[in-house]
């Protein structure tokens, strides 16, 4: 396929990139900072002095934070005028509905084809090559990066020819993954209230009723009130939260449960526990 490109080597960007190496491909690395790009170097992929230059690659690879820095990065920097047409733009964040239909404009404007492929999996399920990639786009354009979906996923979904569509189903599935937190942590907080132990309602609840990783990972996280090392911070997952509420907002909706979030995640960043898992948001229920 020639060389790809990985624009932001963070915690997901940065095991996605070696998995690409592992598998032969010819990578090219750019990030704000120059240690994890160094490592990387050291692993046989090759630095780009610039995103204008990372972007001459035919496929390129992004994940960024977040809408801001998606926007300031590619739509806002005029990077997309200096890109080859046919280039094909991969990006993995998860980002807005609203910024992903934008982008998708944006690129289109200059010929460059753009896929939205956010996941699903945490730093070591991408370091097994095991994610779940929700894709949407032209469907050309998602068969030519099929094969790099391969290397580094477990299963491609397609969602449809508007990016967009990926989007709003990686906003809701961590929408409900906040909900679920949420949930498990009431129950929780009122079976100990009733002398139950947590860590056997925990397990009861997870081998019959809920099985699956959110409830079997996030329970017993909360039952042993174990918020470090922070797979997923509260920040980020007020940030997602967010996303949810302006995505039922554009279509006239509401999420009665995502009010309640707002106020509950506003509260433990008041308190402190941005940093910590998001799962720390049940202190918030007296326990």
């Amino acid at each position: 396929m020639g060389e790809i490109a990985v624009i932001g080597l963070g915690a997901m960007g940065k095991p996605i990139a070696r998995n690409l190496l592992k598998a032969g491909h010819d990578v090219v690395v750019w990030n704000r900072s120059d240690g994890p790009a160094d490592e990387l170097v050291a692993a046989g992929a090759r630095r780009s002095a610039s995103v204008a230059e990372a972007m001459q690659s035919p496929v390129v690879f992004s994940v960024l934070a977040d809408d801001r820095a998606v926007a300031e990065t590619f739509i806002d920097s005029g990077v997309l005028a200096q890109t080859p047409r046919g280039t094909v733009h991969v990006n993995l964040a998860t980002v807005s509905a609203r910024l992903a239909h934008q982008a998708g404009a944006a690129h289109a404007e200059h010929g460059v084809g753009y896929v939205a492929a956010p996941v699903f999996g945490r730093v070591p399920v991408a370091e097994a090559g095991a994610l779940n990639i929700l894709a949407a786009g032209e469907q050309g354009l998602i068969d030519r990066v099929q094969p790099l979906f391969d290397v580094i996923g477990s299963r491609t979904w397609r969602l449809g020819d508007r990016p967009e569509q990926a989007n709003i189903v990686k906003i809701l599935g961590n929408y409900l993954i906040a909900c679920a937190i949420q949930s498990l942590g009431e129950a929780i907080s009122l079976a100990e209230g009733a002398g139950v132990d947590s860590g056997q309602f925990v397990e009861l609840l997870t081998s019959t009723l809920f099985p699956g990783a959110v409830y079997t990972g996030y329970g017993s996280a909360i039952a042993e009130r174990r918020y470090q090392p922070a797979g997923f911070t509260t920040v980020l997952g007020r940030k997602d939260l967010h996303l949810a509420l302006d995505a039922a907002n554009d279509h006239d909706m509401t999420l009665p449960t995502g009010e309640l979030l707002r106020a509950v995640f506003d509260q433990a960043i008041a308190d402190g526990r941005g940093a910590d898992d998001w799962a720390v948001i049940v202190e918030q229920q007296p326990r």
